[in-house]
């Protein structure tokens, strides 16, 4: 996993910000080159090979490539999320689901308690 920029890089993703579909501009900032390098590489191949296989194979890494995070990710638990996410955004639904479960019951734990007859908020207070 690659830290740019206090920001980690766990792989290859589209930008968000590219010409079409945003591959070039992808791996030109992974790979830490000039877009405008990447961009005429792309374009000498799409030349050299003919129209089809090089846009074909741009296509394909189009589907393959994640597109970038919205937000920056800062922590590997950040990058496990949009991992799963990106891979199955049911699973990380289920997973914001648990999250949320748990923080009800332990909500309900302290309301409990703290409106249970036994809690004297006289000593609670004065101490």
């Amino acid at each position: 996993m690659r830290r740019v920029e206090g920001i980690l890089r766990g792989g290859v993703y589209r930008s968000r910000n590219g010409i079409i579909l945003g591959v070039c501009r992808g791996i030109a900032e992974y790979f830490d080159f000039s877009i405008f390098w990447v961009r005429a590489i792309a374009l000498v191949l799409l030349f050299i090979t003919g129209f089809w296989p090089i846009t074909g194979l741009y296509f394909i890494a189009a589907l393959l490539m994640k597109p970038e995070p919205v937000v920056p990710i800062q922590t590997e638990e950040e990058q496990e999320f949009y991992d799963s996410y990106t891979h199955s955004s049911r699973g990380a639904v289920d997973r914001l689901k648990r999250r949320y479960d748990n923080l009800e019951r332990r909500i309900q734990r302290m309301e409990h308690t703290v409106t249970a007859r036994e809690f004297n908020w006289d000593q609670r207070l004065n101490t």
